[in-house]
């Protein structure tokens, strides 16, 4: 009787270690082909996992896998940006980080964007921290409704969320950013080197 009861105490362990195991190495996530974009949740635990494969239609093709060191849920495959933007959306809606990562392809070449690095002149700019993560951009980018560039402001990247003249919309833009969870400043547009004008 002593050997059966060790018996079964020790398989439920050594079960259980095994599927946390599993569960903290999903693959990486595939990158998107030229023209996709991806729909991408940030989904860290089984709960996160559960709440929003309840919530997708019972036909989507959703996928845990790891994106820049974090688990995320690949929930959809667009070739239309509106598409992507629209399920971003819904997604949200139930509290969920949620994000769009589109590929290499569809990102307009550097040297449409007026090249060289320079200062962004007179004015007052709003820039995001944005932690060396890039869907912050399209987080960004989405919210705001408008293009994002790049700066240097302090020997450290920054998006740039806003350059303008007037004091007022560059206060009430750094309000929303803040307000939406961005780590956002407001700064001296001299002080900024913009290094391309549009991501």
């Amino acid at each position: 009787m002593p050997l059966l009861g060790l018996i079964v105490l020790t398989i439920p362990r050594w079960v259980m270690s095994l599927n946390v195991a599993v569960a903290q190495t999903p693959p990486n996530c595939q990158p998107p082909k030229s023209g996709e974009y991806l729909v991408l949740v940030r989904s860290p635990t089984p709960e996160t996992q559960e709440k929003l494969r309840r919530a997708l239609p019972p036909n989507t093709n959703s996928l845990v896998c790891r994106y820049l060191n974090e688990t995320v849920t690949r929930t959809g495959t667009f070739t239309q940006l509106d598409n992507a933007n629209s399920q971003v959306q819904s997604i949200r809606s139930l509290g969920l980080a949620a994000f769009v990562v589109r590929s290499p392809g569809t990102t307009p070449p550097q040297t449409s964007t007026a090249a060289e690095p320079q200062p962004l002149g007179a004015g007052y700019a709003v820039l995001v921290e944005y932690f060396n993560r890039p869907e912050t951009a399209a987080q960004v980018q989405q919210f705001l409704g408008t293009d994002i560039g790049l700066t240097s402001y302090a020997q450290r990247p920054y998006l740039l969320a806003l350059h303008t003249s007037d004091q007022n919309k560059a206060a009430e833009t750094l309000k929303r950013l803040s307000d939406r969870g961005f780590y956002a400043l407001l700064v001296n547009s001299r002080q900024v080197t913009l290094v391309r004008s549009r991501l």
